[in-house]
């Protein structure tokens, strides 16, 4: 499959930096929203929030959006970028994954990378809810494996629920992910999750009085996913979880335009995980050299600092104006 390369100019070329700035630096004010409590088939519930400009009508477009591992709706990259599309018109859906964001202490079970089932109750809430509204799903690391996993999961059912979607970083193939993490200097992203991870396990069964967890004292994320998350989320081990949520396996099936973005620099995601695999040409696979994990930050501070933002709503308009990037 060839990859088309973006012209991508960094501010910095150190993925970890761009990484770290990506994430750390944020001045974006949350942008006001109306709750919704989505209630999941075994009763769960997950929460969304809806910014739905003043002069929106049915007809227009609605974009979902989902974070990435320990977000939520209050994440950087979501503030941003649904204040930008919620300034143009649109109305905007930020997804909290079980447990996430404004849905902590809802839900007793667990968010995972193979979690399309809860997102596909909150596509099929919003279609109800909206239902003359076009809909675009747009999913962030964790968040964008969940969107194409779905998506392929639909095939040709996912074109009356959505007109398109676009994944930034999505770790497509969860195994090569999980290596990535037991490199040496990958530590401190390692690290980094593992302690919130273990801070929502703590939470979740103190909130729910559920019996203590195994999980040793300096469990590995890899560990992890082998004692909790893979029996938890029913299946026989980490290995098996991996395989079976990675969205790589369901891709081609997607039949809704699609665009991906990679960069070749991210120390988490395996940028070359699709580079084999025979993509229809509606499924557009883009990469950057530089950009690091939902980095890109870009070098002409005053108007592409954020150029991951303008390339998502780049793809945003060319989906729902006929405009090119």
């Amino acid at each position: 499959m060839q990859n088309d390369y973006l012209n991508f100019k960094p501010l910095i070329k150190s993925s970890y930096y761009q990484t770290l700035i990506g994430s750390a630096i944020d001045f974006e004010l949350d942008l006001a929203s109306k709750r919704h409590r989505i209630q999941l088939p075994d009763n769960d519930f997950l929460s969304v929030e809806v910014s739905t400009p003043s002069d929106w009508v049915s007809s227009k477009w609605t974009v979902l959006m989902v974070h990435g591992l320990c977000g939520s709706h209050k994440s950087h990259y979501m503030k941003r970028i649904a204040r930008r599309l919620y300034k143009s018109g649109v109305q905007v859906v930020r997804v909290n994954l079980r447990g996430c964001g404004s849905g902590r202490g809802l839900a007793k079970g667990i968010y995972h990378s193979g979690s399309s089932h809860d997102i596909f109750e909150v596509v099929k809430y919003v279609k109800e809810a909206f239902p003359l509204s076009p809909k675009l799903l747009i999913g962030f690391s964790l968040g964008a494996n969940i969107s194409l996993k779905l998506s392929g999961e639909l095939g040709s059912d996912g074109r009356d629920y959505l007109k398109g979607v676009i994944a930034v970083s999505p770790p497509a193939d969860l195994l090569s992910s999980a290596r990535l993490f037991t490199l040496p200097e990958n530590q401190f992203y390692a690290n980094y999750f593992i302690k919130l991870l273990v801070n929502e396990v703590n939470f979740r069964h103190k909130h729910f009085d559920l019996p203590p967890h195994n999980l040793p004292k300096n469990v590995t994320l890899t560990e992890f996913d082998e004692i909790y998350t893979a029996p938890i989320a029913k299946f026989s081990s980490a290995f098996e979880y991996y395989y079976y949520s990675s969205s790589k396996r369901v891709i081609p099936k997607i039949l809704v335009p699609t665009r991906i973005l990679f960069a070749n620099d991210d120390p988490i995601i395996k940028s070359t995980v699709l580079d084999n695999i025979a993509l229809p040409s509606h499924i557009k696979v883009y990469k950057t050299e530089h950009g690091g994990h939902i980095g890109f930050v870009g070098l002409n501070i005053f108007k592409e600092f954020r150029w991951m933002d303008k390339i998502v709503i780049d793809w945003v308009n060319e989906m729902t104006c006929g405009r090119s990037v």
